[in-house]
């Protein structure tokens, strides 16, 4: 029994998960509104039935899409983590790897939701609790590749900066590539953090 309940296990997540990447994919390109469990579905190669299944509704698909969203942007981060150099270099590796967690399409998908949930309550309900948790892990991992001591006064402040600074960026990013500028801000702000940060690892 056992080798049969694995496989079975084994294709419901794999189907779980070629529908939650088809649903940022299509927040992504066509918005909150323009988008159904049907429609996700037909994406993703998986039977409507089968989707209602895993999702009944869109509300459910963003729960398990924000949550994905901030496990990969966590596993990125430290998957890069072991080339790491050290002293000065390294923060200025950890400012451009944080950074750059916000382009590419699944930061376009979250925007897309975030714009829509600050005029629909419902879905804003579904999203702030979400946020909160993946913005908490994001700043624990930025505080530990950056190996400082956030009890010193500012370090925190300076961590949800650096954190802060890279979503706007995401956001210049969205009509034109803007990788020549944010090379330049990277190497501004992470002498920044260097200086101000220098007592604190």
């Amino acid at each position: 029994m056992t080798g049969v309940r694995e496989p079975q296990q084994e294709r419901s997540r794999t189907t779980r998960r070629r529908l939650i990447e088809a649903a940022l994919d299509s927040f992504g390109e066509r918005g909150w509104h323009g988008v159904t469990v049907a429609g996700i579905a037909e994406r993703a190669g998986v039977s409507r039935g089968a989707a209602q299944h895993h999702f009944p509704a869109r509300e459910d698909l963003v729960v398990a899409a924000v949550d994905l969203l901030g496990q990969s942007q966590i596993d990125e981060l430290r998957a890069q983590a072991a080339d790491l150099p050290s002293g000065a270099s390294r923060i200025e590796r950890v400012v451009e790897m944080v950074l750059n967690l916000y382009t590419g399409p699944l930061f376009r998908a979250a925007l897309q939701l975030w714009s829509v949930a600050a005029t629909d309550d419902a879905l804003r309900d579904v999203l702030v609790p979400l946020e909160a948790r993946v913005g908490r892990e994001a700043h624990r991992v930025t505080v530990e590749l950056l190996g400082v001591d956030e009890s010193r006064a500012g370090v925190r402040e300076l961590v949800q900066a650096t954190l802060d600074l890279g979503r706007g960026l995401g956001l210049a990013n969205l009509l034109t590539d803007d990788t020549r500028r944010r090379r330049q801000i990277v190497r501004e702000w992470a002498r920044t953090l260097e200086l101000r940060l220098a007592d604190s690892r």
